[in-house]
């Protein structure tokens, strides 16, 4: 039986407070995270626009961390050097958004990134069967992209299921992220589902608790008895 991939845990700054950034990405760093995770949008694939490359460089800046940068932008492949040039070390793209799927994880590969793969919640998991032998990462989104914030949508642990044995079978060895309304209440089932890379935005960055002490009760109450 296939070992499970390590868990990570990958704070997304888009519900962080920008105006203190740099130092809520070192409190995330010093608190154990693992990902540094940037949302890309642009108001078109996604009903909100956030930033771009600007803001990645600024945050490779900042941190050693590994940048998971997700792209809900139409039309990636003009834009992938400029993110990696800007410091990402992985790019996911949304299957809905891409024509051409297979070039656009080829570009990214070739440029020497790691490759993601991204499901909006409406989508099947058999939509990227025939690009999983080729990622690095597959993108369970567990809201509808575009905002901070959301209620986790409760039929995501059965579609992370399903898409763990599909990956299993055809990309063993790649990472299953889920993003969208993960906190500690939920992170076990999650986690039980085949999930082993999680995205939490306001769980981390939010007035409740220190960034630190949020990591570590996701991390805690991410473990399955």
């Amino acid at each position: 039986m296939r070992e499970p991939n390590p868990l990570k845990l990958a704070p997304s700054i888009l519900t962080a407070d920008f105006g203190h950034l740099a130092e809520q990405i070192h409190a995330a760093e010093s608190g154990g995270a693992d990902y540094i995770h940037l949302d890309v949008m642009d108001g078109r694939f996604v009903p909100n626009i956030t930033f771009g490359p600007m803001v990645v460089r600024a945050v490779r800046a900042l941190t050693t961390l590994p940048l998971d940068v997700h792209l809900m932008i139409e039309d990636a492949d003009p834009y992938l050097r400029d993110f990696i040039d800007a410091g990402a070390d992985i790019l996911t793209v949304h299957v809905e958004a891409c024509r051409h799927l297979h070039r656009t994880v080829q570009m990214i590969t070739q440029l020497g990134r790691k490759a993601g793969v991204s499901l909006n919640p409406g989508t099947s998991v058999e939509a990227v069967r025939e690009i999983l032998p080729f990622v690095d990462l597959v993108l369970v989104m567990s809201v509808n992209p575009g905002f901070g914030s959301q209620r986790f949508i409760e039929t995501s642990t059965a579609k992370l299921r399903r898409m763990r044995r599909l990956m299993d079978e055809l990309a063993p060895l790649a990472d299953l992220e889920v993003d969208g309304g993960v906190d500690v209440h939920n992170i076990a089932d999650v986690v039980q589902s085949g999930a082993n890379v999680i995205v939490a935005g306001s769980a981390v960055f939010n007035s409740r608790a220190p960034i630190g002490e949020n990591l570590a009760r996701l991390r805690a109450a991410a473990v399955v008895e």
